[in-house]
């Protein structure tokens, strides 16, 4: 997915429907010259209705949609015939859908499964016709309640991936490749930093069909979370998923100090994320003899998962696999 086709944060302006007005009609009919009031009420007006749809994987379809309107309520009628209610509106979106109030950032509500439905803003009530405020004192009132004013309000629609693993690395440590080599996915691969500009997803199939879902998030660097490089705006996408893989090539100067760089990015962001299960994968170790293997694990974290993996030779994928399942469902 092109980085012109993942859009994960729009702002737009939401406006419910307006209630109907009440009717004040008063009965007139040839024998029936003094019938009473008979005014129906307002129809209620369109309410603005958020659902999860499990096909979309963006905020693509509403990039140019600024202002969504649901239609007011009809008027009552006569002979105490009710007005239609306003047409709803429904935004469909993408599971993982945070909104939150644009002056204030509160979070207002998210979706998390397919159909999953949320009143946005409910649309005004109708008014009450005539017939309703007959008593035995005023026998003919003229008079029917105004339909309530629909509500008006900005939300920020952000997008969180929804994923069992996200893969966490500098850029450049292979992330990608390992998405290609073990889902049907195809991010761009190259031989420079920043290749991946959006998340990319793939479904991992796992044994006896079952299967985990793998996000590759664009590349942090140091000082992310003050919005150095492109990780920041991705980074929220890592707080859905259930285990994080950390990701080092073996030619790396220092694994310890890019792994601990990582980990020091996550905590900035978010404490939270540091409570998530983690692993760590060493990537490139096709490049390693033997002996170069086991040297480099004695210099590893020792309190730390770890696996030594090739996503070009297939070396340690299968027992990365397993490490995953465990950690996805130990979560």
């Amino acid at each position: 997915m092109s980085g012109a086709n993942f859009i994960d944060h729009i702002r737009i302006e939401c406006r419910s429907g307006k209630g109907g007005a009440g009717s004040a009609h008063m009965r007139r009919e040839k024998y029936m010259p003094k019938g009473g009031p008979d005014g129906g009420d307002g129809g209620r007006g369109g309410h603005i209705i958020l659902r999860g749809n499990s096909q979309l994987w963006t905020l693509l379809h509403l990039r140019y949609t600024k202002h969504v309107i649901a239609k007011p309520g009809e008027p009552g009628g006569r002979n105490q015939m009710s007005g239609a209610s306003g047409e709803d509106v429904v935004i469909e979106v993408p599971l993982g859908t945070v909104v939150k109030d644009a002056d204030t950032f509160e979070e207002v509500l998210e979706i998390t499964s397919e159909g999953e439905e949320h009143v946005l803003l409910a649309g005004g009530r109708g008014g009450l016709g005539n017939q309703h405020f007959k008593t035995a004192t005023r026998q003919a009132p003229r008079f029917a309640q105004p339909g309530e004013p629909g509500q008006e309000r900005w939300f920020i629609l952000e997008l969180k991936v929804l994923a069992d693993v996200g893969l966490v690395g500098f850029p450049n440590a292979g992330k990608s490749t390992l998405l290609a080599a073990v889902s049907a996915a195809k991010p761009k691969i190259a031989d420079y930093p920043f290749t991946t500009l959006v998340p990319n997803l793939g479904i991992v199939a796992y044994r006896d069909g079952r299967s985990f879902v793998m996000a590759d998030i664009p590349g942090i660097i140091e000082g992310a979370h003050e919005g150095k490089g492109i990780g920041l705006r991705f980074l929220r996408h890592i707080e859905r998923n259930s285990v994080l893989l950390f990701m080092v090539p073996a030619d790396a100067d220092d694994i310890r100090a890019e792994y601990q760089v990582l980990l020091n990015e996550l905590a900035q962001y978010s404490p939270e994320l540091l409570h998530k299960e983690r692993l760590l994968a060493i990537t490139k170790c096709d490049l390693l003899d033997e002996e170069l293997q086991q040297e480099l694990c004695s210099t590893l974290p020792g309190d730390l998962e770890t696996v030594l993996i090739s996503s070009i030779s297939g070396l340690g994928i299968e027992e990365l696999k397993d490490r995953i399942w465990r950690k996805i469902h130990s979560s």
